[in-house]
């Protein structure tokens, strides 16, 4: 039986987080509270010992990462995967969300993700996000026999995520209920569980968006 626990969590807060500005494949430095709130969340699971930590290849996830390990950061390794990154948006990038929220493609985004086919922003569908961000998961579970693995990430991808993982699909993972905006820093839990005979195993949501270390 292998048997897993991930701990997921979003990035800390961003200079562009703050600025309102769309942040996919772009990136911006972590803001002092969003590297406070890192630390914090690696004060909060400092008692468990991490077999191997995950994040994507932006900086910011990179650096929250770094922040959350601290004095572990030398004995546990850390590694970059592409598939954690955000959801590409294209010539969204860095403009601010106000300008475009109204357009009929930024509606699509956010409320319906089957309808989203990012044409003329010319960035990245829910679909991809979902398959690349599956294969990720799939990747980094394959490696490890048992253990607990820090991942860090993004908002959307996260969120797209472990709506999957509870039976949601991409196309309807945007529903209420079926997941919800997560908060920088905010830890979530999961545990992952294969028969050596199954090669898909089962994931279990056990905690989702936990600020109580924030406070």
């Amino acid at each position: 039986m292998k048997t897993l626990t991930l701990y997921l969590i979003r990035h800390g807060q961003t200079e562009w987080n703050v600025q309102g500005l769309m942040q996919g494949w772009g990136d911006s430095p972590l803001t002092a509270q969003g590297i406070h709130a890192a630390c914090l969340t690696g004060r909060a699971l400092c008692d468990i010992p991490f077999a191997a930590a995950y994040s994507s290849c932006l900086p910011r996830t990179i650096a929250t990462a770094r922040h959350i390990l601290h004095e572990r950061a030398a004995h546990v390794p850390l590694f970059q995967h592409t598939g954690l990154n955000e959801q590409h948006f294209g010539d969204w990038e860095g403009r601010k969300v106000e300008d475009i929220r109204a357009t009929a493609e930024f509606q699509q985004l956010v409320n319906a993700p089957a309808a989203y086919r990012a044409e003329t922003n010319g960035g990245e569908t829910w679909a991809q996000l979902a398959a690349r961000a599956q294969a990720a998961i799939n990747d980094i579970v394959r490696v490890h026999e048992s253990g607990n693995l820090l991942i860090v990430s993004h908002g959307h991808t996260l969120r797209l995520l472990l709506a999957l993982m509870q039976g949601a699909t991409w196309q309807n993972h945007r529903e209420a209920g079926r997941s919800e905006t997560l908060h920088n820093t905010a830890i979530n839990i999961v545990r992952y569980r294969a028969e050596n005979d199954d090669s898909n195993g089962h994931f279990q949501v056990e905690r989702v968006n936990d600020t109580a270390h924030l406070a």
